[in-house]
């Protein structure tokens, strides 16, 4: 059913990159003597979000769209390259799984992409021990040290969830535990939760928790979704393909902040950046995770046998590494070579790239007050991840940003030519 994409963009991923990258160096060089003036929208950021509606903007209403991107590379952290030492590609910023259970983007990712059928599995390290994740009934025997048939499984994780006496979970730690029991929390949450959070589980809010089923089967693979699988050429050319049009410039290591006034009030602006940056930190500052990678180019054929392992203990500095060539066995690689990366999480200081939302009560009530004032700006409309201080899937800011052309972007514009028009 969505064996192909457009033929308009059936090119190879070699050629569109090189053509694609003759033209952003052009616009780099050539910088902003462009006036930023010239364009009807101006995206903040080229991750899924600002090129999703950067694509449809140029593609349903015409409209000509400048893409500043701060770093020197379009895809946000969904950028994918290949790694010269072992010609193994990777994900920059950590794997990237596509999932999703929307038909809506499902169909609109097919007009720049084929997907391969990989279907992603995770283990976890524990004590010296691996364990499939997230828990499921696999998980609970081999804890355990005996097999156990559904029934049996639900029935003691109940006894154990029971047995603490938690009312209504309150935060991640007793959302844990009333899910799981003490026993499994401690093995496969906390250090793990703690390590990634860089904060306590106890003042963590109790939603985290849902991204992690508990299943009483074996099924091995992480998601359930519908859909599943990655870019047959990799991320990054999925982002080129999007953003190939005679409408849209892309300007990249472009900083927003150092251009923002040459921009017009009747120009629209989509933001995908951190909300409290726009609005200088006046109220305070969001709290954010960062993340670190470590890689490691191997001379061996396979280093960990899965494209992901976790490690929950706390004494293990990083908290996951990753296999990358185990992404794409249908490629052929060069032998004896593999690629990985250890991914290390920190609270994110100002000059860090922010990453994900701590989203503690104080964080929510402050971006609250974000909102409140970015409800008065007019031409301007905040997404993304970042822009919104909420985690957001590949398939979900896709999905904002389908929404939100429907019912800001296109309403805009619609307002635009009434005005004219008047």
């Amino acid at each position: 059913m969505f064996r192909c994409f457009a033929a308009s963009r059936r090119q190879s991923p070699l050629a569109l990159c090189l053509r694609l990258a003759a033209k952003q160096v052009l616009r780099r060089q050539g910088g902003l003597s462009v006036m930023l003036r010239d364009y009807d929208v101006i995206v903040v950021g080229a991750g899924f979000y600002g090129a999703t509606i950067a694509e449809r903007t140029a593609a349903v209403l015409g409209r000509k769209v400048c893409v500043l991107e701060r770093r020197h590379h379009i895809g946000g952290n969904s950028y994918s390259e290949i790694d010269t030492a072992t010609g193994i590609e990777h994900h920059k910023y950590g794997s990237h799984l596509f999932h999703t259970n929307s038909e809506e983007v499902w169909r609109y990712l097919h007009r720049f992409t084929t997907f391969t059928n990989y279907r992603h599995r995770v283990l976890t390290v524990h004590q010296g021990q691996v364990y499939p994740m997230p828990i499921n009934l696999g998980t609970i025997c081999a804890f355990f040290g005996r097999y156990m048939t559904p029934s049996e499984a639900r029935e003691l994780i109940r006894q154990q969830a029971s047995a603490e006496k938690i009312g209504h979970a309150e935060n991640l730690e007793d959302k844990a535990i009333s899910l799981i029991g003490r026993p499994l929390y401690e093995a496969f949450i906390r250090g793990y939760t703690k390590k990634q959070w860089q904060t306590d589980p106890r003042q963590l809010p109790a939603s985290i928790i849902a991204r992690l089923p508990v299943r009483f089967h074996f099924e091995p693979y992480y998601f359930t979704d519908k859909y599943e699988g990655l870019p047959t050429d990799g991320y990054t050319a999925v982002f080129r393909r999007m953003l190939d049009s005679s409408l849209i410039d892309i300007h990249l290591g472009v900083d927003f902040f150092d251009v923002r006034e040459k921009i017009g009030p009747h120009q629209l602006v989509v933001y995908t950046g951190p909300i409290d940056r726009y609005f200088d930190y006046r109220l305070g500052e969001l709290a954010w995770r960062t993340l670190d990678f470590e890689r490691e180019a191997l001379a061996t054929d396979d280093y960990q046998g899965a494209a992901v392992i976790n490690y929950a203990d706390e004494d293990v500095p990083y908290t996951r590494i990753h296999e990358f060539k185990h992404l794409h066995p249908e490629r052929r690689y060069p032998p004896g070579r593999t690629l990985i990366c250890r991914e290390y999480s920190r609270f994110a200081r100002r000059s860090d790239e922010p990453y994900y939302p701590v989203n503690t009560i104080r964080d929510r009530q402050l971006f609250a007050a974000y909102q409140r004032l970015a409800g008065r700006q007019r031409n301007v409309l905040f997404g993304g991840r970042l822009g919104s201080y909420q985690y957001l899937d590949m398939h979900q800011a896709i999905g904002a940003a389908l929404s939100d052309f429907r019912k800001k972007v296109m309403p805009f514009w619609a307002r635009a030519r009434e005005c004219v028009a008047t």
